[in-house]
């Protein structure tokens, strides 16, 4: 390591300022403290000292985050296999065939191997394409505006391929994750400047410019030709008996679905992670948790003769879907959610109840994760606000008093 450390040193001067590639420091500059730590300290009694960086933050995350990226890979493939394996394919005609051909593996579902292998096929490619293309605009804007490259894009990077089916043309994944990236957080000034959770924009514009790739019965299973629905879709269609897994398996996450969204288990555990650090706010997930499950319920006792939502008992809501997911990872981030304690309890019911009137009242689109989110995030700068003025008020009516 001292060899690595002493080469960047040797070619710092050519980076900075006045260097012949000066406009290039912004990427040394993340090599650099990627793998090392930052040797620059702030000085002087002005400075808040904190034994956590951005980069320690986004580390943080994205460790909480290795559960669900696991089992990603795993169910991708098990989903797969159970199809093949049912329809008597033991070869698939495409590299990924050859791939498995070559590693001496086959379709077998009850082979943990052969499942892992074969979903990691088809979520590293979305993974790759997703973090080259982001990547990519991080370094232009950052090249541009002459500062450094954040590390905010290391969770984007995550979470993207996580709430993507594995069938999803990867040109789209491109186009998706550049329209987040720019638009969803670039054009505002960038990492800690975005109103709008960059991963959850993205796949926002792929659901409404691409609906056909990103929704429906024919994009959940990595088998082509092949339709089923998730768990979710079953039951906008015939309530809860219409459900073709059990309530653990969909806790565990064996099921169709987005890669990453599928166990709430995982989720769970990625809770735990960032709770215990401090990093994920437990009453935005407390808030939106309860208000879901109060909302469910009350919609579950009214019922509904035509709309078989209704009849969804609100445990269920927890493990279908992405709502474990958004919980724990989209709703809880620190940019784009409030940032007041209270307004914190205030935002994460807001979330809870926009997701369960959009998945009940509205059967046609039966999740509301992605939507309730986005629709908060717009929301989060006003209740801060209220918030604020609300302590000014009363500060100042104790002062009179």
């Amino acid at each position: 390591m001292k060899a690595l450390r002493g080469f960047l040193d040797s070619q710092h001067h050519h980076f900075a300022k006045g260097g012949s590639l000066e406009k290039f420091y912004p990427m040394y500059e993340m090599i650099d403290t990627f793998i090392y730590t930052p040797g620059e300290v702030s000085r002087g009694s002005v400075h808040v000292r904190d034994g956590i960086d951005l980069k320690r933050t986004m580390t943080t995350v994205a460790m909480a985050l290795t559960a669900c990226l696991l089992f990603a890979c795993y169910n991708t493939g098990l989903q797969a296999n159970i199809v093949l394996a049912a329809e008597g394919i033991t070869s698939v005609d495409s590299w990924r065939g050859a791939v498995m051909a070559a590693l001496g593996l086959g379709f077998d579902p009850t082979n943990g191997v052969s499942n892992f292998v074969y979903g990691f096929l088809f979520f590293a490619p979305v993974f790759l394409v997703t973090n080259i293309a982001g990547g990519f605009w991080e370094v232009v804007f950052a090249t541009v505006r002459k500062h450094e490259i954040n590390e905010g894009f290391l969770v984007t990077g995550l979470l993207f391929p996580c709430i993507l089916p594995p069938t999803i043309p990867l040109w789209q994944v491109a186009v998706g994750i550049s329209f987040g990236v720019v638009f969803g957080k670039e054009v505002f000034g960038g990492t800690g400047k975005n109103f709008l959770n960059p991963a959850l924009t993205a796949r926002a514009f792929l659901f409404f410019a691409y609906p056909g790739e990103i929704s429906g019965d024919a994009v959940w299973t990595a088998v082509d030709g092949f339709t089923g629905a998730t768990a979710l879709g079953q039951a906008a269609i015939g309530g809860m008996s219409a459900i073709s897994v059990s309530w653990m398996d969909a806790f565990l996450g064996f099921m169709p679905g987005s890669m990453g969204e599928t166990s709430a288990l995982a989720c769970l555990i990625g809770a735990v992670v960032l709770v215990v650090t401090g990093i994920g706010s437990w009453r935005i997930m407390l808030s939106m948790l309860v208000s879901a499950m109060l909302f469910a319920f009350v919609l579950n006792q009214i019922g509904s003769e035509t709309n078989p939502m209704f009849g969804l008992a609100p445990h269920w809501h927890l493990v279908i879907g992405g709502f474990a997911f958004g919980l724990v990872f989209m709703a809880t981030d620190p940019v784009s959610a409030s940032m007041t304690h209270k307004g914190q309890f205030y935002y994460g019911s807001l979330i809870g109840l926009m997701v369960i009137l959009v998945r009940v009242i509205n059967p046609a689109f039966p999740e509301g994760v992605m939507l309730a989110i986005l629709f908060s995030n717009c929301f989060a700068p006003l209740i801060d606000w209220f918030v604020v003025n609300g302590h000014i008020k009363k500060r100042q009516a104790r002062i009179k008093a």
